[in-house]
């Protein structure tokens, strides 16, 4: 295995695989701070990934985490958390150079995550570009009026929902989508049209709140699946996460009484991905995209 030459501070930090044993520290991390995963959550992470998940060590204790989820030629980088007595002493950059040293090793072509304020000038250090910004919503919505109908997407449905969510992102998540419907605080909703599928949508609950998404969904079937999204929603406390510029979207969720609550700068490094941010009304959360 190549290694880095990391900088004189983080000299004492090892990067290892994750095990299942390393749950509570993942969880422990994400709520110190102040993120909405659930051991569920990071039990999925592990599961998709178990050679593409790390935990760094200093003097032998446990201080960080990140993992990887790879989708063929495009790979997703998330859940980089340093512990706070960890902090500024080149922990978070060694999980990311290790991270990024196996992707390489697997070909993939371009890695993507979602930046927040802080991390962005580190991510930028390492050769990420800026592709758009995402505004994370939170509150509790009013009932919306649903503006059409929606399905319940049925077991049969899911190859074609893989195939809709492709040609929408650019990227084939078969084995992040099948796990999150199985998840799905409600039954997945479905948009159809003359038997072709125009959009999904799914949500989940989360240690601070549901998380709605990801919808993904032409123009036509967004604004009925997001407001359904919404008013099923009504009166719990949700996150949606909804990229900035999505006007339509945007919209819709603040008229149901959210709040943007912190900005995300989705990146990437390498080839980049052609989605169609315009189908994208929310989306799955910033640890997958």
């Amino acid at each position: 295995m190549r290694r880095f030459r990391h900088h004189h501070s983080s000299a004492m930090t090892k990067i290892r695989l994750m095990t299942i044993a390393d749950l509570p520290l993942g969880l422990r991390l994400s709520r110190q701070a102040g993120w909405n995963q659930t051991q569920s959550d990071w039990r999925r992470f592990l599961d998709l990934e178990p050679q593409g998940c790390f935990v760094a060590e200093r003097d032998a204790v446990p201080v960080g985490t990140t993992t990887t989820c790879v989708f063929g030629p495009v790979a997703w980088i998330a859940m980089v958390l340093v512990d706070v007595s960890a902090r500024r002493k080149g922990v978070g950059s060694a999980l990311l150079k290790h991270a990024l040293d196996v992707l390489e090793r697997q070909a993939v072509q371009t890695v993507r995550l979602d930046a927040t304020a802080t991390g962005q000038h580190v991510y930028e250090k390492l050769g990420f570009v800026p592709e758009y910004a995402l505004t994370r919503y939170a509150g509790r919505p009013r009932r919306v009026e649903t503006p059409g109908s929606v399905g319940e997407a049925t077991a049969e449905m899911t190859a074609d929902l893989v195939e809709f969510d492709r040609r929408m992102t650019g990227t084939y998540r078969a084995k992040m989508l099948a796990r999150l419907f199985e998840e799905s605080a409600e039954p997945v909703r479905v948009l159809q049209s003359g038997g072709d599928i125009e959009g999904f949508v799914t949500m989940r609950c989360g240690a601070n709140a549901i998380q709605i998404g990801p919808c993904i969904a032409t123009p036509e079937a967004g604004p009925t699946l997001l407001a359904y999204g919404l008013d099923c929603c009504a009166g719990r406390t949700v996150f949606i996460d909804v990229p900035r510029d999505h006007v339509h979207a945007v919209k819709l969720v603040e008229s149901s009484g959210l709040r943007g609550q912190r900005d995300f700068m989705r990146m990437y490094r390498g080839e980049p991905v052609s989605d169609h941010v315009d189908a994208l009304w929310a989306s799955s959360g910033p640890e997958k995209g």
